[in-house]
Order: structure tokens, then sequence, then C-alpha cells
């Protein structure tokens, strides 16, 4: 026996079974054994080997997130903030992106970086997408966290000449391949002896990759009963690709194949049929999305930075889709990301009731539960992971607390997280990751973002200086 009871706590984000829902539960306790929740209520009389004072906290369970980057998006920092290619619709996927990206010796350190700011945001399950990289699994596992290893491929790369034209270079055969390869990875993440990660079948994007990779992909994941996600309708320069090739658009596309539903994920899907941007002749891919139970993974952040915006989170919602959130980029922190799907959906609505906090919750946690097959993992409950974290809703900035879950999202964010718990172990406590270096891993990102700028002249296509690309604020005297 190995229980810890977390004795009285002023709140609980509790499961509410008969309502299918969250409930704020006060003055009630908290037990768990190992990794699973054993007792939520009022009044433990069970034996505890460890009592934990719940006295000015709130336990809410851990935060799920289903779309991320950490091998790549940290070293991004400062250079991706203001730029976006005017001559593809502001997008910065096609010319800025891959001349920033990390070598192999920043990898480890932007996977420490990203992971840390997860953690210190309430993160507890992640679903990270990646190409494959060396020692992957086993840092993944140091951070403690829970996590769907997602290896991408793809049959092509894309590229552009003059930035206004994106080509694609394919490769079907080392697109199969690298397929062969992740579904080997997932295997082996399976098998770690950690015993928190598990894995997603993920074609890179809709528009590199082949119509038989993507219904090869799509069979092996329902095969293994795992997710399938896929990066669509991200872009107006995808969405005019893919309806020039196939005189549909990306949701369609997908659709006319049988691979939309309740495991598929689409990443980002903000430019639909009836998107202002892509206008298209039809208005039925928000229907086929909510119709056939298929995920939508919303980033807000790394596109509201190029004033692209899904029309809107709350009209998903009402239709019926099922959400849930990722943090596609810099900073990796989840309530924040969170805060800003919110205010993004009431500007782009004009409305301030297009969007509950209720809706947003239930998207950071049982709806990216469900996304990954999860019924276990963002709610506290008796046999659910013991996945949570301790807010200390005494902190100022909650203060004063009418709603405490409002006053976390929309005023306190990181802040106000006291603790974290991943699989019944510490693995945050009073701001400090418990598990890596994050601090270090910074440094060691600064020094590596200082090498991968010195060779960015030789890989853009018109040989500018990553000063000429992103000018800094101010000028250097």
């Amino acid at each position: 026996m190995a229980i810890t009871l977390i004795r009285n706590a002023e709140l609980v984000v509790g499961w509410d079974s008969s309502a299918k829902s969250h409930s704020y539960m006060p003055d009630t306790d908290v037990a768990f054994d190992g990794g699973t929740i054993t007792f939520m209520g009022r009044g433990y009389e069970g034996a505890a080997e460890t009592v934990l004072d719940g006295r000015g906290l709130m336990v809410m369970p851990g935060l799920v997130n289903i779309h991320s980057h950490p091998s790549s998006e940290p070293l991004n920092k400062g250079f991706l903030d203001e730029i976006g290619s005017p001559g593809l619709y502001n997008s910065s996927l096609y010319e800025y992106m891959p001349i920033f990206r990390a070598d192999a010796e920043a990898v480890p350190h932007c996977v420490r970086v990203a992971l840390s700011e997860l953690l210190l945001s309430g993160v507890t399950t992640l679903a990270d997408l990646s190409m494959a990289h060396p020692g992957w699994l086993d840092l993944l596992a140091e951070a403690g966290m829970r996590v769907c290893i997602a290896p991408m491929f793809r049959s092509a790369r894309w590229f552009t000449k003059n930035g206004h034209v994106v080509e694609y270079e394919w490769d079907e055969k080392a697109g199969e391949k690298a397929m062969e390869e992740a579904i080997r990875l997932v295997e082996r993440a399976e098998q770690h002896e950690c015993g928190r990660l598990f894995g997603m079948v993920v074609p890179a994007q809709i528009d590199t990759c082949s119509a038989g990779l993507l219904k090869d992909s799509h069979a092996e994941a329902a095969k293994r009963g795992l997710s399938w996600q896929i990066h669509a309708a991200q872009s107006v320069v995808e969405f005019h690709e893919i309806t020039r090739r196939h005189g549909t658009t990306p949701i369609g596309w997908l659709d006319s194949m049988g691979l939309l539903g309740e495991r598929s994920i689409i990443g980002h899907g903000i430019f639909l049929d009836d998107h202002p941007s892509t206008r298209w002749h039809t208005e039925t891919d928000l229907d086929r999305l909510a119709d056939t139970g298929t995920t939508v993974a919303h980033c807000p952040t790394v596109f509201a930075r190029r004033g692209i915006a899904m029309r809107d989170l709350g009209r998903y919602i009402r239709r019926g889709v099922n959400m849930g959130i990722g943090t596609d980029t810099y900073p990796h922190n989840m309530l924040d990301e969170m805060r800003l799907a919110a205010h993004i959906a009431r500007t782009q609505a004009g409305n301030p009731r297009t969007l509950q906090t209720t809706d947003l919750f239930n998207a950071a946690t049982i709806g990216g539960a469900k996304a990954l097959g999860r019924d276990d993992i963002g709610r506290i409950a008796v046999g659910c992971k013991a996945d949570f974290s301790l807010i200390d809703i005494t902190h100022p900035m909650i203060r004063p607390a009418y709603d405490p879950i409002r006053s976390l999202i929309y005023s306190a964010g990181d802040r106000a997280l006291k603790a974290l718990y991943v699989d019944g172990n510490k693995v945050v406590e009073d701001g400090e990751v418990l598990t890596m270096d994050y601090r270090q891993a910074a440094e060691h990102l600064h020094e590596a973002q200082k090498r991968v700028a010195a060779g960015v002249q030789q890989r853009d296509w018109a040989h500018r200086s990553p000063e000429k690309i992103a000018p800094p604020t101010f000028h250097w005297s």
C-alpha cells in the first residue's frame, strides 16, 4: 500500500458521472494509490501512507494537449513572432520555418524546454508530433509526462524558390518506408518501461501525402486501435492546392476517402469551405466534421501571430465537433493557449456568448482525451489516472475566487500552479520542474539558436540574413 491522500481540498474539479461533466466539489478528499485515483469524496476513512493538507488548494484534472511539436518549435522564439510570407497568404510554413529548423544537436534541448513549459502550465498528457530523432522515447520518459508519441511521415517535401509559389518534391516509396518505421517506433513506445507512452499514426500534411499513404496509414491506425492525425485545412495555400488537385476541399477529400471518424484528428481545421479566406461553392465541411465524430486540434497562437483565425471555436462546438487544444508553437503554455482561444473565438464571432469557459475547459480535458481514445485521463474520478494539478486558490491573481477556473484561465495562469502529478508522481513543485533542468536546457537552446542562425542565409532561397528576414525590435548599437 502506498496510498496518498489529499485531505479536505478546498475545491476539487471532479467528474460527475451522472451528469457526465466536471463539477466543483468543495471540501473534498482525493486519494490515489500509485498511478490510480482510488477515492474522491468527503470523509475518507481509509489508511494513507502520505497525507497532504488540501486547504487553499484546488485539485484540477491534468490538461490534455493533442497537438504539439516539441522537437522544433522552441528554437523559433524571436525569429517567427512577426513574419509570414505575404505572397503565401501570410503563412510561415513554406518559406521561413524550414530555414530556421533546429539541428540534431539542438533537438534534445528543444524537447526539454517545451516539455518543461507544458508541465508548468498543467499539461499531464501530450501528443508529440515530431520527426523521429535519436533518444526520443527515453527523453519523453525522463520528463515524467504521459505522452502519445506521434512520429510524422510523408510522401513529399514542400519548398519555395521565390516566396510566392509552393512546389512539392515527391518520393512515395520513402513515405511508405517512413510509415513502417513510425509504426515500429510506436510499438517500441508502448513497450517502454516507464509505462506512460502510447502511440498515434500521423501522416504529416494533407498536401504532402499521397492518397495511398493516407488510406494505408488510416487502416493501420484502425487495425491497431490508435488515433490518426493529419495537418489539414491549415493554410490558404494548402486549400487551393487540394482543390486544384481534386476539385474538392481538404476536408471533403478526406471524407471522400473515408478518413474522417471518431479516432481521426484534424490538425487546425481552420480553412473550411465557408471560411471568408477560402470561400468555396459548398458549405458542407463543418457538417462533415461533426457528423463523422472527427476531432479538430485547435492551436490559435501560431495563427494569431499572422492575422489568421478559426471562424470560430464556439461555432464548431455548437455544431457538435469534438474539439481539443494544442500548443503548436512557443511558448508551450496550455493555459495561455486556452485564454487566447476564448478571446479569438469571441472576437471572430463578434459575440462574447459564442464560447463558454465550460466548453473551453472540456476541450482541454475530456475533448482531448476522447480524441486519444482515453477515458482514464482528463478527469478526476475513481479508476482514472492520478494526473492532476494543485492550484493555489489563495494566490492574489486567483482572488477574488467567485469562479476559480475562470480566474485561473483569464487571470492567474501558470503562476497559481502549486504542484503537478502524473501517474501519481510529483513532477512540478512551486514553479520548478522536478524531472528536467529547464534553465539549463534553455541556455543550451540559446546557444543552438546562434548556430542555426549562422546558416540561415545559405538555406534561404533569396540568401537573406536572419536580420533581414526578422529585423530586431530595436537596432543594436
